[in-house]
């Protein structure tokens, strides 16, 4: 109870100080409605015009991740085109599954500043979304298809390119945010205080020293994970502490050093079940960052991090306790030539190691090679390969190829893209010798995919795209009778189109949308919806006010009730989803209060068969900049 008087009066307090203040003259707000001439970096790891991007990359702004306060990582994600998370929408600490382009959560990887992250020690090697606080993250970007010439492992379906929050230019700056909401069902709606959400972030530059402290913490309870006649509360809990130091040697040499560390706490149920289970993880990672240019045209990236992942799990089956590391670097040379030729040589190097009944590891050293031509003439090519040499299974070629061309007209352009490109999935250490049904001599995962589309772009004001994929999974993983995995030489075939609209019809006004058709063939396909659509409209009341109003359609899928054996498959009926969100600015630029309701029409659904999904809810909270 004290916490949430505590928050409560916080709030309280922060209105009142910006009351007083109100007076103060207006300033017009940074919002800055998406941008549609943007730069984007993800598919190249050049900063490239839009335009002359391969590529429909989605960019998550700051200005859109503050609009969606309160809201966890996977949730914001979910909204955008050819992604499914199955569990966003449930109970916090629910497992995540990351479906992109009919996928499965081992084929999309997740970069944090530039580094792949992964826990080496997990079943599935799909980075836990769970661990990442909103609130530190400065954007995001998303590039869907196979990249794995430039990222290597697991980047089969999409990579999530996250960066995180930069110091301040000036001596010392503060950013505070705190939230408190609901948590309930749509069939309890008891509107009872049961979800927090704390964020400090202090950062500033002094001199050529940078330097950024931040800690976060999000708790909740008031909902059971499993649909159960008794409906027992499970908690969840999350701890994140960020540090980050840099130094500018001169305008060709920076270095940057960085830690994390966060821990977990969630309880867990068992399918249609009430269950004492609970799962508990601690992350720690450090790392660095530098970068060193040369000439007028060429620089050396060097990241590398370390990685130490605890986990302990508590339920039915008895007590789990697993560690892995995993030690990352990434080193590459740029160089542009003539202002056309954007060229990158690099050799990524991977270490992952776990604890079962025995230490293993294994290890994986992968040169490559990309080339992006801008000819300044509409036509664009974007190739590459790369030579994975990993120390079980040996050697292993991937490559791409993705020419466009953009047309200019006189108030925007029009591009037509296409691409082929393969990538893999590395088998991962449980798969390789845990201590159920390990196979040393698994080979990796191979993927192929073909896209076509075509986007149609006027500055500032409209973008509409549209993508055709078919994507092949071949010699994926498996179980036989044995529930030993396996290779398995059926042949998965995933075909769609994603379609984007933005636009601003006035200056008050942004509209955007998505739909994704998605149809997935060589197996049953669960949690994968044919057919999904997202849509929002926001408006800007004055330069201090502004609402936006959010629906989602998530079509029929397939789920299997795993409480049976052998498990059965079942249709999951489709849902809609309406949100709605209201900032007001009481200090403009300092202080901003935040009011937002999800799935305001309080609709019942199943998300994944057997648990629990969250009905209307409300969180308000406040930003404070300092």
């Amino acid at each position: 109870m004290n916490k949430k008087l505590l928050s409560f009066g916080a709030l309280a307090l922060l209105y009142t100080i910006g009351t007083a203040q109100s007076s103060e003259a207006v300033q017009q707000d940074s919002m800055n409605l998406q941008q549609l001439d943007e730069v984007v970096v993800s598919d190249s790891r050049f900063e490239l015009k839009r335009e002359n991007s391969g590529k429909t990359v989605i960019k998550i702004t700051t200005e859109e991740l503050e609009r969606n306060q309160g809201r966890t990582v996977a949730q914001i994600i979910n909204t955008k085109s050819g992604i499914e998370i199955a569990g966003s929408r449930g109970r916090d600490g629910g497992v995540l599954g990351v479906f992109a382009r009919g996928g499965r959560g081992r084929q999309v990887l997740v970069i944090i500043d530039g580094i792949r992250v992964s826990d080496p020690s997990s079943f599935s090697p799909q980075y836990d979304l769970r661990l990442l606080a909103t609130s530190s993250i400065a954007s995001i970007e998303i590039i869907k298809g196979a990249a794995s010439t430039l990222y290597g492992t697991n980047a089969a379906t999409a990579v999530i390119n996250i960066t995180t929050k930069q110091s301040s230019k000036e001596k010392i700056s503060g950013d505070f945010q705190s939230t408190i909401g609901t948590n309930q069902t749509a069939a309890d709606q008891n509107f009872n205080a049961s979800s927090f959400n704390n964020n400090a972030l202090v950062h500033g530059t002094l001199n050529k020293f940078n330097y950024s402290i931040g800690i976060s913490n999000r708790y909740s309870d008031g909902l059971s994970a499993a649909v159960t006649p008794t409906n027992e509360e499970d908690v969840f809990s999350q701890y994140s502490t960020d540090v980050r130091f840099g130094y500018r040697f001169s305008d060709k040499f920076q270095i940057s050093v960085f830690g994390n560390k966060t821990k977990f706490d969630t309880e867990f149920d068992a399918a249609l079940a009430e269950a004492p289970n609970r799962f508990k993880q601690d992350q720690e990672r450090v790392g660095l960052s530098s970068t060193i240019g040369y000439g007028n045209n060429g620089s050396i990236q060097l990241n590398a991090s370390y990685a130490d992942y605890t986990s302990d799990s508590k339920s039915s089956f008895g007590e789990s306790l697993v560690d892995g590391k995993n030690f990352v670097v990434d080193v590459y040379n740029k160089y542009i030539i003539g202002e056309k030729w954007h060229t990158i040589l690099g050799v990524n190097y991977i270490e992952d190691k776990a604890v079962f009944s025995e230490n293993v590891s294994f290890t994986i050293l992968d040169p490559y090679a990309n080339l992006v031509f801008v000819s300044g003439t509409g036509f664009n090519l974007n190739t590459g390969v790369r030579l994975n040499t990993h120390s079980e299974y040996g050697n292993h070629v991937v490559y791409n190829i993705n020419p466009s061309y953009a047309l200019s007209t006189d108030t925007g352009y029009v591009k037509v893209l296409g691409s082929f490109a393969t990538s893999y999935i590395t088998p991962n250490l449980t798969q390789l010798f845990g201590d159920f049904g390990a196979n040393p001599d698994l080979e990796p995962e191979e993927n192929r995919t073909i896209e076509g589309g075509i986007e149609y772009a006027v500055t500032d004001k409209f973008r509409l795209s549209a993508v055709y994929f078919n994507r092949n999974e071949k010699n994926r993983f498996g179980f036989d009778q044995d529930f030993r995995t396996i290779n398995i030489f059926d042949e998965i075939d995933a075909t769609g189109v994603e379609m984007e609209l933005s636009w601003q019809p006035v200056k008050k006004v942004n509209i955007e949308a998505n739909y994704t058709f998605t149809e997935r063939k060589g197996d049953n396909a669960i949690r994968i919806p044919k057919h999904k659509v997202n849509a929002l409209f926001n408006y800007e009341f004055s330069d201090r006010t502004n609402a936006s109003l959010s629906y989602s359609y998530t079509g029929d899928r397939i789920d299997s009730d795993f409480s049976v054996f052998p498990s059965i498959d079942l249709e999951l009926a489709s849902f809609s989803l309406v949100n709605l969100y209201v900032e007001h600015q009481l200090i403009p630029k300092k202080l901003k209060v935040f009011l937002s309701a999800d799935n305001i029409l309080n609709e019942e659904f199943v998300e994944v068969l057997g648990f629990t999904t969250r009905g209307r809810n409300i969180n308000a909270g406040f930003n404070l900049k300092l």
